[in-house]
């Protein structure tokens, strides 16, 4: 059935209602409930009946459901960092060192600790809810000491993660392009991928400004005004807000009597991120049907692993050697380990349910048509020189009102491509502005699950996470925009 325009207006309301009332789960739950009432022919009952069971469909796809069960391990995990001192440990090497930085220019170290959170997050281009999350749990203790908003901090984990994972695609992300951009009939994906990356202008433009916020000290919109609130009253949210992890899991009581070790930190965490490529070979090693040597098996394995298997493999990893780790030093025992591994499941239960409602909105879209509805629209009146500027403006509406780049990514490589060949266009630009316009519609969404990993990871409230975002990201959509243009009316 076609639903036409309507299919466009449930996300919109979704997230018009999370903007306007900060009540984000009563907007996706209502985006959700009208997307079902559109469905079912305007029936009330069965639209209740097809909201429900359309969250109960979310668990049917078992990429979602990793998804949600390492959001809720997570927490686990942030609690046993806590109770082992590790992460005051970390905290007492970070400030000996700050110090040491203040005592040869003041507000050194303020600079110095955003620039290494924002490496960090480069760095760990692997998988992005792997980056946010260890950027935020690593850094959000000094940011706090040093007086820097959590607002800034959720903005680092986001803008440097969904970035670094299309630009440097050695992981899951460059997987799924090539599998998208194979079935497109694309001979050589990976080269075409690899082309791509020069003229992917958002996230280089993204991460760019992030570090020209950072040395410039030049903050705007929302975020100034929350560096002002931070500089003059030491508060790190607004009053009002609400974070999107308890303080039951940010501020855990470490267990006394046993020294504070940077390494019960480092280690656990160290081990989730190096798990993430090995997990990433090992789901993938059978997919590998030819290859030269054992590198080359690897490499490709790494991209024919599942993102999703290998994140909850990896937190799960980490949580298994922070308990041999911590029985060994005797910080706890079997039962308090069990305890602690309820206690930062129960506290991250309404990340994992706000993930459920993104995940069953974004499947309502689906069914709607909704991208490929907006897609369709402007098929008729685009020219070859609009057309990079025009996919770009497209796909930044489809991941904003569907809240995922991935899901964007399967809408719009499916007609973008095509397109391009149809009117003559260069395809490398053609993808990417396709990929760029999915990273920049999710940085500006409130229904994106890698801006509510990053507003978790950094203890922000979500809403004002995306408020302050927002700004920066639309600077650097216009940005990119004009530099589209320019390259299809050069080209």
């Amino acid at each position: 059935m076609e639903y036409g325009f309507l299919s466009v207006i449930p996300p919109i309301v979704a997230i018009i209602l999370a903007l306007k009332t900060k009540q984000v789960y009563i907007a996706l739950l209502f985006g959700i409930w009208f997307s079902w009432l559109i469905i079912k022919g305007w029936n009330l009952l069965d639209g209740t009946l097809g909201m429900i069971e359309g969250m109960v469909n979310v668990f049917q796809s078992e990429g979602n459901t990793r998804t949600i069960m390492f959001s809720a391990l997570v927490g686990a995990l942030l609690i046993f960092i806590q109770y082992s001192r590790g992460v005051e440990g970390f905290i007492n090497i970070l400030n000996r060192r700050l110090v040491k930085l203040e005592e040869k220019k003041t507000g050194y170290s303020r600079v110095m600790v955003q620039v290494l959170a924002t490496v960090t997050g480069l760095l760990l281009f692997v998988e992005t809810s792997i980056s946010s999350l260890t950027v935020g749990t690593l850094y959000r203790p000094i940011f706090d000491k040093l007086g820097i908003p959590r607002e800034k901090l959720a903005y680092i984990a986001d803008s440097s993660s969904a970035p670094s994972s299309i630009l440097i695609p050695f992981n899951a992300w460059g997987a799924f392009i090539m599998g998208l951009l194979l079935t497109q009939g694309i001979e050589k994906p990976f080269a075409v991928m690899i082309a791509s990356i020069k003229y992917n202008f958002y996230p280089l433009i993204a991460i760019a400004m992030v570090f020209i916020v950072i040395f410039s000290k030049k903050d705007f919109g929302p975020m100034k005004k929350a560096e002002k609130r931070t500089k003059e009253t030491g508060e790190l949210m607004n009053p009002d807000s609400t974070p999107m992890v308890s303080d039951a899991v940010t501020s855990f009581p470490p267990k006394e009597g046993i020294p504070a070790k940077a390494y019960n930190m480092i280690v656990p965490l160290l081990v989730m991120v190096c798990m993430m490529p090995i997990n990433l070979m090992y789901t993938g090693w059978s997919a590998v049907k030819e290859s030269t040597s054992f590198l080359n098996h690897a490499s490709q394995a790494i991209g024919e692993g599942s993102g999703s298997s290998s994140v909850l493999y990896a937190v799960i990893t980490s949580l298994l050697v922070a308990m041999v780790m911590y029985f060994i030093q005797g910080i706890m025992k079997p039962k308090e380990a069990i305890e602690l591994t309820l206690k930062g499941i129960s506290e991250l239960m309404p990340l994992a349910l706000l993930m459920l409602l993104a995940f069953a909105i974004g499947d309502a879209c689906k069914e709607l048509e909704t991208g490929i509805y907006v897609a369709n629209a402007t098929k008729e009146w685009l020219s070859p020189e609009l057309l990079p500027a025009v996919v770009f403006i497209i796909s930044s509406f489809i991941a904003f009102s569907t809240g995922t780049s991935w899901g964007t990514f399967a809408i719009m490589l499916a007609i973008s491509v095509p397109m391009a060949t149809i009117h003559g266009a260069d395809i490398t630009i053609v993808v990417a502005a396709t990929l760029g316009g999915g990273i920049f519609g999710d940085h500006c969404s409130p229904i994106s699950d890698t801006s509510i990993i990053s507003s978790m990871a950094s203890a922000s409230d979500h809403i004002d996470h995306v408020k302050t975002q927002l700004p920066y990201a639309l600077v650097g959509g216009a940005i990119t925009t004009i530099m589209y243009l320019i390259i299809g009316f050069m080209g």
